[in-house]
């Protein structure tokens, strides 16, 4: 039996994936992003960066999973907010998502996320496939008291581009062009296809009790 994994302690990617009938096995990568992108060379593009950054946790965790390396996929996800040119990740700090927020409100943004699937059997890699999804999300303008209510919850402080769409967040988004669980944290469609690349179907890894 195929097992998928997720390279990621995201709860939103889980639910995402436990929604679309998988139940993955979770093991959260160790993964220094800084670092990963600290060494890519000068120019490389916003959406290799994100492939970059997605390979690197996969190949983490697929390094460390030989009690489920019989036939596994490992999903390796990373998502950044492309705002004039400039990518950016999870603001960490308050003060770093409200000048965020400031910079992005009332205008439009790109969301990338890099995805990269690695097909494991007997511990080795057999077969990869990555790619990028890009989703351009509309910001509302929410007023400075939202915005700080929005920032004392904490929730926008680690997710990339300072917002989610499927929790708080969702309020002060007007609209998006583009695959609304790419944003979320993983996009079905692009990984279905990715899987196909490495030889395995989606319907291969849906709990009994979706089929």
């Amino acid at each position: 039996m195929t097992r998928l994994v997720l390279a990621s302690a995201s709860r939103a990617r889980l639910g995402i994936l436990r929604g679309a009938g998988i139940d993955p096995i979770v093991q959260v990568s160790e993964v220094d992003e800084d670092a990963v992108a600290d060494a890519l060379p000068h120019g490389t593009s916003p959406e290799d960066v994100v492939v970059a950054l997605a390979r690197a946790k996969a190949l983490d965790v697929a390094a460390a999973i030989p009690e489920h390396s019989a036939d596994a996929v490992v999903v390796g996800c990373d998502s950044m907010l492309l705002v004039n040119g400039q990518l950016q990740g999870k603001p960490h700090t308050p003060e770093v998502a409200k000048q965020r927020w400031k910079d992005q409100a009332g205008r439009s943004a790109e969301l990338l996320t890099g995805h990269c699937v690695l097909r494991v059997r007997d511990g080795e890699i057999v077969a990869d496939a990555a790619e990028c999804s890009g989703t351009v999300i509309h910001f509302a303008k929410p007023t400075d008291d939202e915005l700080d209510a929005y920032i004392a919850t904490g929730e926008p402080l680690q997710v990339a581009g300072s917002f989610t769409l499927d929790g708080l967040g969702g309020w002060f988004v007007d609209r998006i062009d583009g695959d609304p669980s790419s944003v979320i944290g993983i996009g079905l469609p692009l990984l279905r296809g990715l899987l196909e690349d490495v030889g395995v179907s989606v319907t291969q890894l849906w709990r009994d009790a979706a089929q």
